[in-house]
C-alpha cells in the first residue's frame, strides 16, 4: 500500500519526514517496504484490509504520535485545493429520493449494496487528483474513474461507476451467473463466467464480476452524461474464489476478498459524491438508496487486566488501554475487571480477547517490555519411552562412525519394489507431487542407498550413513532404524583396511539392540534367504529372546538392486531393526543409562577350541549350544577362526573358537575349567556332531 504523507497529513498530525513516519509504523507492527520522496510503502498483511486505505493508516498514525484524528465528517472537500470551483459536500449531505435505478439483492452473496445516480460532466481530472493518485500507484483516466479510484485509496473501499444509459433498463439485480455465461471485462478480454460467481446484471445480462471487475459494455466515457455509482459488501470467500477461477486479481478484489467494512458503503458513495461535487463534475444527483438486508450485529468482546498482564508480561496502565483502544475506533465500557468492548466494523480481524491484547502491545511496544522466563508450575514432562529409545540409538550410532541422513518418506516405486516381499506392494499414494515420490518407502535402505550413491560419486569412497524414521507397509506404520555400509574398516599408515562385510553390519546390530540393555546372550541370528533384497547366503534376521518375530535384519544388498540404482562397483552392506519390537521384549525393564561395572580384580583362563562341523551349520547355533552347557563362569566367547580347505573333509568346516572364564570372587582352578570345557564338547558332540580335532 502506498501512502503519500502529505495525503496522510490531511487527516492526522505527522512530521513532515516520510522516514520518521515510516520509522515509527514499523515499531507498531507494520513492515515497511521502502520510502521514495513523500510515499511510504506498506507491506499490509492479509489479516489488516482496515490498512488498506490512507485513512485506515491516518489512524495507526494517531495512536503512535499520540495525535488527534480529525473525524472524516470534519473534512471539507474544498480543503484539498484551494479555491475549489464549489465548495464541496460533507458526508451529511445526502442525496434526497430513490434513483431512478430500481435495486435488487438476490444472492447472499451481497450483505449490502448502496446505488447513487447522478448526471455528471466528464472531463480530465484535476492535476491535484491525477497526481495523488499517480503517487499511489494509480494511473489516471478520466475524473468519474479516478474518483471511485481515490475513494478506494482513501477509505479503503472499492466502487464502480456504470454509464447509466448504457444499462437495459432501469434495473439492477445483483444474483449468480448464469451457466456459460459471458462478460466483455474492462481488460479488454471476454471471459466465461459459472453459476458459482456473482455478478451485477442489468435487464438482460452480466454487467459487472462482483468485487472484481466492472464490464466494458458499460464502461464511463467522455460521451456519459449519467452515472450510477455502486458502493457494495461482497462476500469475501465468494470475491476469493471468483478472482481466482477467472485468474483476475484486481484492487477491488484483494480488499473484498480480505473482508471490507460492511458499514462503509454508504460512506464511500457519499465521499465521491463529494468530492465529484468539489471538481465541478457533478451537476445532479438523484437519489440514493442503500440495500441492507442483514444489518451486522458488532462484536462485543470482554477484556480483563489480569489477562493483559499474563499475556504480555506486564501490567499496561488503565489510561494507556483505553486511550489506544478507543483512538483505534473501538467502544469500551468499563466492566469488574476490565473493558467490555465492542469492535467496529472496519476491524474484521478482531475476534477474540488475545486480538485486543495485542492491539494494546504493539501500540504500547513489545520493546519496552522487560524480557523475562515465565514462572513455571511443573517441571518440564519426562520424555516418552519411545522417545528416550530413539536418542540413545541415534547416539550411539554417531558414536559408531556413521553419520545421520535424512531422507524423504516418499520415494519413485521402482525404488521401493525391490524391497517388499513377493506379493506385496508398498503403500501408493493416492496424489503423488511427482512419480519420484509416488508410494510410502516399505523401508529405510532404499533412500539411504540412494543417499549412499550419491556421496559415492562425489569422490567419497568409505560411506557409513543411518537413518531413524518412520517406513510403511499395508498393516501400518513402524518406526525402524536403518544403516548402509561401503568401502573399508579403515585406513592405516600401512594401506588401506580390508572392505566392510557382513559382519560389520551384523555388528552394528548387536551394538543397537544392546542399547536396550538386552545382553549379548539374548541376540541370536538365523539365516534370512527369503529376502530379496539381500544376496543370498549373505544375509541373517536378528532375534531376542522372548519375542517370536525376527526384531530386524541384515546382510549384503543384491548387487543388481545396487547397480540399477547407480553404483557400478563396490559392496554395500546394512541392516535395519524395529524399535518397537524390541520395545516389546521382557528383557527391557527400563531404558536408564548402562550400568557401570568395575574392571575385574580376578584372574581370567582362556580355552581355544578347533572343531570339525557341518558347512551348513550356523554358528549362532553353536554360540547358543555352548552357552546353554557353559556355566556361569563362561564370560567371552568368539569365533576367531574359519577353515575349509586341506586337511578337512568335504562338507565340513573347521571353527576355531576362544572361550573366557572367570569367577567374580576367585581364581578358577584348572579342574573347574576342564570339566565346563569338556561338558561344552560333550554337548557340542551330541547336538551337532562336532568332532574336536586333534582327537
Amino acid at each position: 500500500m502506498k501512502v503519500p504523507v502529505s495525503w496522510l497529513r490531511e487527516f492526522v498530525d505527522v512530521p513532515d519526514r516520510p522516514s520518521d513516519v515510516g520509522a515509527r509504523l514499523a515499531a507498531c507492527g507494520f513492515a515497511v517496504d521502502g520510502v521514495d520522496g513523500d510515499v511510504i510503502d506498506f507491506d499490509v498483511t492479509a489479516n489488516r484490509p482496515d490498512c488498506l486505505s490512507v485513512y485506515g493508516m491516518a489512524r495507526e498514525a494517531s495512536v503512535a504520535f499520540r495525535t488527534a484524528l480529525r473525524p472524516f465528517t470534519d473534512v471539507r472537500l474544498d480543503s484539498i485545493q484551494a479555491g475549489a470551483a464549489s465548495p464541496g459536500l460533507t458526508l451529511a449531505a445526502t442525496p434526497k429520493g430513490a434513483p431512478p435505478i430500481k435495486v435488487s439483492i438476490g444472492d447472499p452473496g451481497c450483505a449490502r449494496y448502496a446505488l447513487a445516480v447522478a448526471d455528471v460532466i466528464v472531463a480530465p481530472s484535476p492535476d491535484w487528483l491525477a497526481s495523488r493518485l499517480a503517487a499511489a500507484g494509480v494511473r489516471p483516466i478520466n475524473n468519474i474513474v479516478d474518483v471511485t479510484n481515490y475513494v478506494m485509496l482513501e477509505l479503503g473501499h472499492p466502487m464502480h461507476a456504470f454509464d447509466a444509459e448504457k444499462l437495459s433498463g432501469p434495473e439492477i439485480h445483483i444474483r449468480r451467473a448464469r451457466p456459460a455465461e459471458k462478460i466483455a471485462t474492462l481488460d479488454g478480454a471476454t471471459r466465461m463466467l459459472d453459476e458459482t460467481m456473482l455478478v451485477i446484471a442489468d435487464r438482460e445480462s452480466a454487467v459487472a464480476v462482483a468485487g472484481v471487475m466492472g464490464g466494458a459494455g458499460t464502461e464511463v466515457s467522455n460521451a456519459t452524461t449519467r452515472i450510477a455509482l455502486e458502493s457494495a459488501w461482497f462476500w469475501p470467500a465468494s470475491v476469493r474464489a471468483t478472482s481466482k477461477k477467472l485468474g483476475l486479481k484486481t484492487e477491488a478484489s484483494i480488499r473484498f476478498e480480505r473482508g471490507a467494512d460492511v458499514g462503509a458503503p454508504p460512506k464511500a458513495l457519499l465521499r465521491a459524491l463529494a468530492l465529484l461535487a468539489s471538481i465541478g463534475a457533478l451537476k445532479a444527483p438523484h437519489g440514493m438508496t442503500d440495500l441492507h438486508p442483514r444489518v451486522a450485529v458488532a462484536r462485543q468482546l470482554t477484556l480483563r487486566r489480569p489477562r493483559i498482564a499474563g499475556l504480555l508480561g506486564q501490567e499496561i496502565p488503565d489510561i494507556e488501554v483505553t486511550r489506544t483502544l478507543e483512538a483505534l475506533g473501538f467502544a469500551l465500557a468499563p466492566s469488574a475487571d476490565g473493558w467490555q468492548v465492542e469492535v467496529p466494523s472496519f476491524r474484521v480481524d478482531i475476534a477474540r480477547e488475545a486480538d485486543l491484547i495485542e492491539e494494546v502491545g504493539r501500540h504500547w511496544g513489545f520493546d519496552r517490555i522487560p524480557a523475562s522466563l515465565p514462572p513455571l508450575a511443573d517441571g518440564p514432562p519426562s520424555e516418552s519411552r519411545p522417545r528416550v529409545a530413539a536418542t540413545r540409538i541415534a547416539a550411539l550410532a554417531r558414536g559408531a562412525g556413521l553419520q545421520e541422513s535424512v531422507t524423504f518418506t516418499f520415494v519413485e516405486r521402482s525404488a521401493a519394489t525391490p524391497f517388499v516381499l513377493p506379493g506385496d506392494q508398498p503403500v501408493a499414494i493416492a496424489n503423488p507431487l511427482s512419480e519420484k515420490m509416488a508410494v510410502l518407502r516399505p523401508s529405510i535402505l532404499p533412500g539411504l542407498l540412494d543417499a549412499l550413491i550419491y556421496n559415492r560419486r562425489r569422490e567419497a569412497a568409505d560411506v557409513r550413513l543411518f537413518e531413524l524414521g518412520s517406513v510403511f507397509h499395508a498393516k501400518g506404520e513402524s518406526t525402524r532404524i536403518g544403516w548402509v555400509l561401503t568401502g573399508a574398516r579403515r585406513e592405516h599408515w600401512d594401506g588401506e583396511g580390508s572392505p566392510m562385510d557382513f559382519f560389520d553390519a551384523l555388528g552394528i546390530a548387536e551394538l543397537l539392540v544392546g542399547a536396550f540393555g538386552i545382553p549379548r546372550t539374548s541376540i541370536s541370528t538365523a539365516r534370512a534367504d527369503h529376502l530379496p533384497w539381500f544376496t543370498r547366503g549373505r544375509s541373517a534376521h536378528v532375534f531376542v529372546d522372548g519375542i517370536a518375530d525376527p526384531v530386524g535384519h541384515v546382510g549384503q544388498l543384491h548387487a543388481q538392486i545396487v547397480s540399477a540404482r547407480g553404483l557400478d562397483s563396490g559392496m554395500v552392506v546394512g541392516g535395519e531393526i524395529d524399535l518397537a519390537l524390541i520395545q516389546a521384549s521382557p528383557l527391557v525393564a527400563n531404558l536408564s543409562p548402562a550400568a557401570i561395572h568395575p574392571i575385574p580384580r580376578q584372574p581370567s583362563i582362556v580355552r581355544d577350541l578347533s572343531i570339525l562341523v557341518s558347512n551348513s551349520l550356523p554358528a549362532a547355533d553353536v554360540r547358543g549350544t555352548i552357552r546353554a552347557n557353559a556355566p556361569s563362569t563362561l564370560v567371552s566367547l568368539r569365533e576367531f577362526d574359519r577353515y575349509d580347505g586341506k586337511g578337512v573333509p568335504a562338507g565340513q568346516v573347521s571353527l576355531s573358537l576362544r572361550l573366557t572364564f572367570r569367577h567374580p570372587d576367585r581364581t578358577l582352578t584348572d579342574e573347574e575349567v576342564q570339566q565346563a570345557v569338556d561338558s561344552i564338547i560333550g554337548a557340542l558332540a551330541r547336538e551337532h556332531q562336532a568332532v574336536l580335532r586333534g582327537r
